[in-house]
C-alpha cells in the first residue's frame, strides 16, 4: 500500500471540482508534484446509471471523464461519494480497474445537492451509514480506501464522528478542520487537529491523518504539521495560481512570464479533456494566474473573454510582444 511508504509529513492535492482535473493534474505535475494526486470528486450512483443503465460510452460519458488520468499523476486517488454501499462498491470496483492507486470517499462536501443525496457532510449526522460505505468500499477491492470529511456537522464532534470512522480502519482521514456549518467562513482550527491525532493514537494508530484548511504554501504546511503530529497535509487553494507550490514555490515568487505560459498550457491540456468541458470554467485560473502586476486588470479582462486555448495564447503573445515593445522604447 502506497500510503504507508510515504515519508511522513507528506503534502497532498485537495479533491477540488472543476479544478483537479487531468488537464491542471498535468500541470502540477510538470511543475511540481505532491506526494498523492487526488481526482475531483465523482457520483458512484452517476457512475452506475450511465455506464450500466444508459449504457453510454465511456468516450462520451461526462462522468468518466472525471476519471481520466495521465501517468505523469502517481499516486492518484479517485474520490467517490453515494449513500448506498452497492453503488460504492461498484465504483471502486471501476477504479481498481481503470489503475488508480486508492479511492477516497467524501464525507465533508457541503453542497445541498450532495447533502440531500445523504451524501458529503450529511454522512456525519448518519454514522452507521458512513460505516457501512466504509466497509463495502474496503471490500471491493485490493485498493486502499481513505475518508475526506470535516470535524463535525454543526458543532465538533471528533470523539464521536472521528472514532466511528477510525473504528472501520480507512488507510488515511483527510480532516478539514472546519464544521460543515462553518463552512469556510471562519479559520480553519489546526489546534483541533492536535485533538484528533489524540483519538487516533488512542482508537487506531495505524490510520494516518491528513490536515486540511487554510495552508497557505509549503513551508506553511511543514509548520502545522510539525506544530499538530499529522502525518500528511492537504493543499487546495494553494494551487490557484501557483502550480509550483508542491515545488516549494511561493506565488510571488514566480515571473509573469512563468505564469502566463503555465496558464496557456493548462488552457491547452484543458481542450483535450474528452467530453469537452465549458471553457468558462478557466476563468477561475485566469483570476489566479493575472493578478499582483501593473496591468492585470486589463490583462484579465481581456483573457477572461476568450473562448479556446488558441485565442488565449494570441492573447498572451500579444500581451508578451507589448511588454517587450515598451520595455525597448523605456531604455
Amino acid at each position: 500500500m502506497f500510503w504507508k511508504n510515504l515519508q511522513k509529513p507528506f503534502f497532498v492535492m485537495a479533491p477540488m471540482a472543476d479544478v483537479t482535473d487531468v488537464a491542471f493534474r498535468a500541470l502540477v505535475a510538470k511543475c511540481g508534484a505532491p506526494d498523492v494526486f487526488w481526482t475531483e470528486f465523482v457520483s458512484a450512483d452517476g457512475l452506475y446509471h450511465t455506464r450500466e443503465i444508459n449504457k453510454m460510452k465511456d468516450e462520451e460519458n461526462p462522468i468518466m471523464r472525471d476519471l481520466m488520468k495521465g501517468e505523469t499523476e502517481r499516486p492518484i486517488v479517485a474520490q467517490i461519494f453515494s449513500a448506498k454501499p452497492e453503488m460504492i462498491a461498484y465504483a471502486v470496483n471501476l477504479v481498481s480497474k481503470l489503475g488508480f492507486d486508492g479511492v477516497d470517499l467524501n464525507m465533508g462536501c457541503p453542497d445541498r445537492s450532495i447533502e440531500r443525496q445523504g451524501c458529503g457532510s450529511a454522512m456525519i449526522k448518519t454514522p452507521e451509514t458512513a460505516r457501512k460505505i466504509i466497509r463495502a468500499a474496503r471490500s471491493a477491492s485490493s485498493l486502499p480506501v481513505s475518508v475526506k470529511t470535516r470535524i463535525g456537522y454543526n458543532k465538533e464532534s471528533l470523539n464521536e464522528w472521528l472514532t466511528a470512522l477510525l473504528e472501520e480502519a480507512p488507510a488515511t482521514i483527510t480532516l478539514h478542520l472546519r464544521t460543515r456549518k462553518q463552512m469556510s467562513l471562519v479559520p480553519a482550527d489546526w489546534e483541533l487537529m492536535k485533538k484528533a491525532v489524540e483519538i487516533r493514537n488512542h482508537v487506531n494508530s495505524e490510520v494516518l491523518l491528513i490536515g486540511n484548511g487554510d495552508v497557505q504554501d509549503l513551508d506553511d504546511a511543514r509548520a502545522k504539521a510539525a506544530e499538530s503530529g499529522c502525518d500528511g497535509v492537504m493543499l487546495g487553494r494553494a494551487m490557484f495560481g501557483n502550480p509550483w507550490v508542491f515545488a516549494g514555490r511561493k506565488s510571488f515568487d514566480t515571473p509573469l512570464a512563468d505564469k502566463l505560459a503555465a496558464l496557456v498550457a493548462l488552457a491547452r491540456g484543458f481542450e483535450k479533456i474528452s467530453p469537452p468541458k465549458n471553457f468558462a470554467i478557466l476563468k477561475k485560473h485566469i483570476k489566479a494566474f493575472v493578478t499582483g502586476f501593473a496591468g492585470a486588470a486589463e490583462l484579465r479582462a481581456k483573457l477572461m473573454e476568450t473562448e479556446s486555448a488558441s485565442a488565449l495564447a494570441l492573447v498572451v503573445a500579444q500581451h508578451k510582444l507589448s511588454e517587450q515593445t515598451f520595455s525597448r522604447t523605456s531604455l
